[in-house]
């Protein structure tokens, strides 16, 4: 019986092996190993240290064992053999090793630490203020007069210094693919130096439980071509058309309504609370990357905002829904 489920297991194993190595992705939009950055790639360096040295020690081990079990193998009827009580150059050999190898991955370790750690601000470097909120992502650029939210644009190939701010609680800011996570504390001056080397979009979330809503505390991080993020910056100081038709109602029942009391709109509201809308039409996500920015998806969002992200701060307007898809076209409309 033992001999006909052998290759039944063997196949199970086999398949199974393959469902969880289909799970498995490198270059995944949350994936540490990208080297999207000098941060990340000092970290990763690291990383591949310690993972060539437990590598060689599980080799090592394992033949070792292979060899034993198969050299020491008592046969039938062999009496027990004679205990041994001690061995110095054994214990000698297992205390040393470990400690060089200790040793091994301590050394890089500290030097990485320490450089990510200390690292002052490059001349020329973009400063960045990262404001982490229950459950949002505020990033000012204060050399630039650029404030938004949840998406954060950054030129490829200049270094960037984030100063991280906590108003409320404490937060972690983590972009697996820019480099490792650091905590947003109340009270406290937490601060990331990085280059980014890879154009494109970086996925990051909060990494430190903050409340209801921390799983749906996302945020896209935008590596561009210093040409685009110059365009990119234009167009964030630039004022926004005025608004006409349905998005002038939308216009008028913001201005009206508990809106104006948390969000900035340039001319229109200073709320410091929420997420300045300035320029909320040019963002491609909304609820900090919850949801695709489309007017039906705001026009819900205005409606009922617990439904699309439980937990969050917002409240209820009671807009009915033509009054919420003009706000909804007022806002898509702020580019």
């Amino acid at each position: 019986m033992l001999v006909r489920c052998g290759p039944l297991v063997a196949r199970l194993a086999v398949a199974a092996l393959l469902v969880l190595a289909s799970g498995c992705a490198w270059d995944g939009p949350m994936s540490t190993v990208v080297r999207g950055s000098d941060f990340n790639r000092a970290i990763l360096r690291v990383y591949t240290i310690i993972t060539w040295a437990t590598g060689i020690i599980g080799l090592v081990v394992f033949v070792v064992l292979g060899y034993i079990l198969m050299r020491f193998r008592r046969p039938p009827d062999t009496r027990l053999p004679a205990q041994i009580r001690g061995n110095t150059l054994l214990e000698l050999g297992w205390t040393i090793m470990p400690a060089i190898v200790l040793l091994v991955i301590a050394i890089p370790t500290i030097q990485i630490i320490f450089r990510t750690q200390t690292q002052g601000a490059p001349a020329g470097a973009l400063r960045v203020t990262v404001r982490a909120w229950q459950w949002w992502w505020e990033f000012r650029y204060p050399d630039l007069d650029v404030v938004t939210a949840n998406e954060l644009h950054l030129p490829v190939g200049r270094s960037v210094v984030l100063e991280l701010e906590g108003p409320d609680v404490i937060h972690s800011f983590w972009v697996p693919h820019l480099g490792g996570k650091r905590d947003v504390v109340p009270g406290r001056h937490n601060r990331i130096v990085l280059t980014p080397e890879t154009p494109g979009l970086h996925w990051g979330q909060c990494a430190e439980f903050c409340g209801a809503s921390h799983a749906n505390m996302g945020m896209r991080v935008l590596v561009q071509p210093a040409a685009e993020f110059d365009a990119w910056v234009a167009g964030q100081k630039a004022t926004p058309p005025e608004p006409t038709g349905a998005a002038a109602d939308g216009q008028a029942i913001f201005a009206k309504s508990a809106c104006v009391g948390c969000h900035t709109i340039a001319g229109v509201s200073a709320g410091v609370l929420a997420p300045n809308l300035t320029h909320f039409g040019g963002r491609s996500t909304l609820a900090a990357g919850m949801w695709p920015n489309t007017p039906d998806n705001v026009a819900a969002w205005v409606r009922d905002p617990q439904r699309l992200k439980p937990g969050v701060k917002m409240p209820d307007l009671g807009l009915t829904e033509e009054q919420a898809k003009a706000v909804a076209a007022y806002l898509t409309g702020l580019k």
